[in-house]
């Protein structure tokens, strides 16, 4: 490594310094232990690596030999014992913020008491665990699938809820509430998960795809350029817990004539503007599996006010049929005969967890805000930093501290920094780069002939990078410090003194 004229003959701990910077921030991939990194599409990515150890002497040694060579007094014996420099990145083996990884555990389960004990206790004793009928052995009918629907649209204030087995069988029920099918486009972010590509095609409608900007959500300024005679929907993805900026869709969507679907499968109880999210659009989807802000493990929800959406919905998600607990929520005339659909019935165990969590849930929340609000304060003073952008400042759930960089390799050595203080940090996650997944890229279904790309615009239309380089751009810049709502005081102060140490160096890169 080549040392500037400037630095020949000044302190050797400078030197050292120098010698750590350059071999952390040019050669960041070859110093440190094996570490994996999420991909663009939800994989894995390796990096070659080089022990501590190693790296270490081979840091030590490249100081001692600088020394050695360009400092006063530079002579044949052994060059002197140098150690690493006070506040001295992890990396270049400066003792760590944290002498063990901080790692963010599954929110929802870590509220479980024996509030979620007692309502499955409920359904065991009353052995009914189908939502519809049951053996009624405490003299009441199944009630915890209803009741959750009931006080989940309270919730969320919408008139109508479905209870389903999970967030993918809520969409696909939601839209087949608002009518796609074969011939229809549904325009969608570049930037979500495979499930919102997948009820989609299920449908035999077509995926369109739109940019997402630096709020990680689709961008509303790249949606008409996209729309046909053959759109019927905009699908709206809140994702990793902020909202879409909603009124510029929503206007749109009111010009053109189109149906909004909001996905809320990451961003149970977000707001926009002091609306739930979900209850904006004319349906709206929840997630409630495990990785989500509360859950039993799997689960789902479709909501609306539309009651045409619902009984639509409700039919698709239950064979087909109204049911008579249905029925009675939709209080209206039925418009819809019997038809051919599957089942996605969320059972009374599944229920019986989601009530009790429900009750948690603005603690829950509460409690992520509270400590992504003060590691905010307590690095946005830092010179040049930038959050992911709100659209809603005190909308989003708190679960990701977001902070951007001038791209990929500077992201990767952020992340790679952030790691070696034992600070967990990442890419953007939970969601994938749809276009550039080998198999949507090739428009691959499990039958040659599929709909989606038989008809219409399906058969030409072109995905890979070339249909979304925005979106590749900010998942390129983009570092992620996921957040637990039960993160301690020193938790919260390790993360913020991580942030300080590390990013003022790699910036600089």
């Amino acid at each position: 490594m080549e040392i500037p004229v400037e630095m020949v003959g000044i302190d050797e701990r400078l030197v050292l310094e120098y010698a750590y910077a350059q071999l952390t921030l040019s050669r960041l991939g070859a110093i440190m232990s094996e570490k994996t990194l999420s991909g663009p599409t939800g994989g894995r990515l390796k990096e070659d690596a080089l022990g501590r150890r190693k790296f270490l002497a081979t840091a030590t040694g490249l100081a001692s030999a600088v020394w050695l060579t360009t400092g006063p007094g530079a002579k044949a014996s052994a060059a002197p014992v140098v150690s690493a420099p006070a506040g001295a990145l992890a990396i270049a083996v400066g003792p760590p913020v944290r002498a063990t990884m901080l790692e963010a555990k599954l929110s929802g389960p870590q509220y479980y008491d024996d509030e979620e004990k007692q309502e499955l206790i409920d359904v065991l004793e009353n052995r009914s665990p189908f939502r519809w009928w049951g053996l009624d052995a405490k003299g009441h009918p199944p009630d915890k699938c209803i009741n959750f629907e009931k006080e989940f649209s309270a919730h969320q204030q919408t008139k109508y809820c479905i209870a389903v087995t999970s967030g993918t069988t809520a969409l696909m029920s939601a839209l087949a509430g608002l009518g796609v099918g074969p011939g229809d486009e549904v325009i969608l972010p570049a930037w979500t998960w495979y499930a919102c590509y997948d009820a989609i095609l299920a449908h035999g409608a077509l995926p369109v795809f739109a940019e997402v900007d630096d709020s990680m959500n689709i961008d509303p300024t790249d949606i008409e350029r996209h729309i046909t005679r053959a759109t019927k929907v905009i699908m709206s993805v809140h994702i990793l817990g902020a909202p879409a900026d909603m009124d510029p869709i929503l206007e749109i969507a009111r010009k053109h004539n189109l149906k909004v679907l909001e996905d809320c499968a990451q961003s149970v109880v977000v707001s926009y503007k002091g609306r739930p999210v979900g209850s904006m659009g004319n349906a709206g989807i929840y997630s409630f599996q495990v990785n989500k802000t509360i859950s039993p493990g799997e689960g789902g929800a479709v909501v609306t006010s539309d009651p045409d959406v619902f009984e639509r919905a409700t039919r698709y998600h239950d064979c087909g049929f109204l049911r008579d607990g249905h029925a009675k929520v939709l209080a209206q005339p039925s418009h819809l005969k019997d038809f051919s659909s599957p089942n996605f019935r969320m059972s009374e165990f599944t229920a019986a967890v989601l009530r009790a969590q429900l009750r948690k849930l603005d603690r829950i929340v509460g409690d992520f805000r509270d400590k992504t609000t003060r590691i905010t304060d307590g690095i946005k003073d830092l010179p040049g930093i930038q959050f992911r952008k709100k659209n809603d400042p005190g909308g989003g759930l708190g679960n990701w501290v977001f902070i951007n960089t001038k791209g990929k390799e500077q992201r990767d050595a952020f992340i790679r920094a952030m790691r070696a203080e034992n600070i967990t940090a990442e890419p953007m996650g939970g969601s994938a780069i749809l276009p550039i997944a080998t198999h949507i890229e090739k428009k691959e279904t499990l039958q040659l002939d599929w709909p989606s790309f038989t008809v219409g615009r399906g058969k030409t239309i072109q995905y890979g990078a070339s249909a979304c380089p925005k979106t590749i751009d900010v998942w390129n810049r983009y570092v992620g410090i996921p957040m637990d709502p039960k993160f301690t005081d020193q938790d919260v102060a390790d993360i913020i003194a991580a942030v300080r140490k590390v990013y003022p160096v790699v910036m600089k890169a």
